[in-house]
């Protein structure tokens, strides 16, 4: 077999073109590297949320917290901002700071493969063949839909889609519509649907727990506000930061009080929201608050309990060219099944593609067989950088303080690297394996480890998705880059010259 030619050498190449990829190129342009290039499979920037359009989409942290501190946004329309708007946050800020013109569009990675002859990285695309200095992963852990496997999916006769797949032209009124799933995507989907289907069919497996959403219109005036004031919006971030940290981290990793006071307090929002007793007793979680992902909504309960709304939680066995058939035999006609099942979160599968020292591929990592260092490097993968990566994800606040912390790492590092003239680099084993060991023990005493099941653990059982602690010790971590955690070995010539 043929080598294939490599079209273009440059320093740093970035995978992916949501907010991790978008705040790795600002980043960059403003510590002078201007040798890099963003590869993203679309033809538009946006990432998780150029691919979630689904009705209802929302973030469910709040917005003033959804932007990077380097760009703060005071002009958020809601408390919780809807997807049009971040979509619109995230290319506003690509255009703003230069972000377009590295970006290559239609440029899906195939394959990643680490060169010890060259030190460098070898990315095959849809369009061509590249080589890298070093690699940032960006992809993200919310970008390949997972669906589950049923009989039957492909006989179905009517129309499929899962949440991030949304067909738009598809029209649901006066549908029979099933949604497979009740997680953070369903509890926004089914009241958005529910007034314009003929029915509606939900199937949950496991009932969440369900807080009350403190959702609210921002005021003209406020927005003016904090736009003429920064300091205030500043002021306003923080204190919603300190927040969140002090309750929200301690229930889930700490102190059951906090926990059993929130689950109390959800236990009376479905008490008031959903009077029938035996639809009630469905909904009602059997494992601790945290343990899943908590569901901010006010209006799913409410949405359940409508006339052309049914709730079945028996097993689906299969799926026929008619509709749903569960276990207690029943058919379920339907003309269009939602799956709001989530995402392929620790066996992504961009991470078979991603092939270190030795043909190690990246998830090695996710199953447990390679460490992690604080989610960003990984032994056997050199000049590599994750951003998002195992163990960085958080469940109270936003994952984009988790990915400045990351960048401001990286960005540490590519500082040092530029004066040693690009050597090659790797996370020395002993280094990651203490880092993961810590993890491990930290996770055993977190309310995701109490027993339940969530896209939270990999199929070991192992804590892969979250950060075990108050972010700010993560902040504190990853302020400054030390060389002496990692093998330094001297670089080879790379045409296109400095990052």
């Amino acid at each position: 077999m043929t080598e294939p030619r490599v079209s273009e050498e440059i320093p740093i190449a970035i995978v992916g073109g949501g907010f991790s990829g978008v705040g790795a190129a600002i980043r960059l342009l403003a510590a002078g590297h201007t040798q890099f290039v963003v590869l993203e499979r679309a033809e538009e920037l946006g990432g998780t949320w150029r691919e979630n359009v689904y009705p209802g989409c929302r973030c469910d942290v709040p917005s003033r917290l959804y932007s990077y501190s380097f760009a703060p946004e005071p002009g958020w329309r809601d408390t919780y901002a809807a997807q049009e708007e971040i979509w619109d946050y995230l290319r506003d800020l690509a255009g703003r700071f230069g972000v377009l013109a590295h970006v290559q569009f239609g440029h899906q990675v195939l394959q990643a493969t680490w060169d010890d002859s060259t030190g460098s990285w070898t990315l095959t695309t849809n369009r061509g063949v590249l080589r890298c200095r070093y690699l940032i992963s960006a992809i993200g852990a919310l970008a390949e839909p997972s669906l589950p496997p049923i009989p039957g999916a492909d006989r179905f006769g009517g129309t499929v889609m899962h949440s991030a797949r949304w067909d738009r032209s598809h029209r649901l009124e006066g549908e029979r519509v099933a949604v497979i799933g009740t997680g953070a995507s369903a509890v926004q989907i089914v009241p958005s649907i529910q007034p314009e289907v003929e029915r509606l069919t939900v199937f949950q497996r496991t009932p969440g727990w369900v807080l009350p959403h403190r959702l609210r219109p921002v005021p003209d005036w406020e927005r003016r506000l904090l736009g003429r004031v920064p300091p205030l919006l500043r002021v306003l971030r923080t204190l919603l930061y300190w927040q969140r940290e002090l309750v929200a981290v301690p229930a889930f990793t700490k102190y059951d009080g906090i926990r059993a006071a929130l689950e109390r307090q959800s236990l009376r929002h479905l008490a008031r929201q959903v009077k029938d007793a035996e639809l009630r007793t469905k909904l009602t979680p059997d494992y601790q608050l945290g343990c899943k992902r908590v569901l901010p909504s006010n209006d799913f309960y409410p949405a359940l309990t409508k006339d052309n709304v049914e709730l079945v939680t028996d097993r689906i066995i299969r799926i026929d060219p008619e509709g749903i058939v569960t276990a207690d035999g029943r058919l379920h006609p339907v003309d269009t099944i939602i799956f709001a099942t989530g995402f392929h979160v620790s066996d992504h599968p961009m991470a078979e593609r991603i092939v270190g020292r030795d043909s190690h591929r990246l998830a090695e990592v996710l199953r447990g067989a390679l460490p992690s260092y604080l989610g960003i490097t990984f032994p056997e993968f050199p000049n590599f950088f994750m951003l998002s990566g195992p163990n960085t994800g958080t469940g109270h606040t936003s994952q984009l303080f988790m990915v400045e912390c990351q960048l401001t790492y990286v960005l540490d590092a590519f500082g040092l690297l530029w004066e040693l003239e690009n050597p090659v680099i790797e996370v020395l084993e002993d280094v990651a394996q203490a880092h993961a060991d810590e993890i491990e023990r930290r996770s055993r005493r977190t309310v995701w480890m109490s027993g339940c099941r969530s896209w939270y653990q990999n199929a070991q059982g192992q804590n892969i998705a979250m950060w075990p602690d108050y972010t700010f010790t993560y902040r504190r971590r990853t302020r400054r880059f030390d060389p002496s955690d990692y093998r330094i070995e001297e670089g080879r010539p790379v045409s296109a010259g400095s990052p």
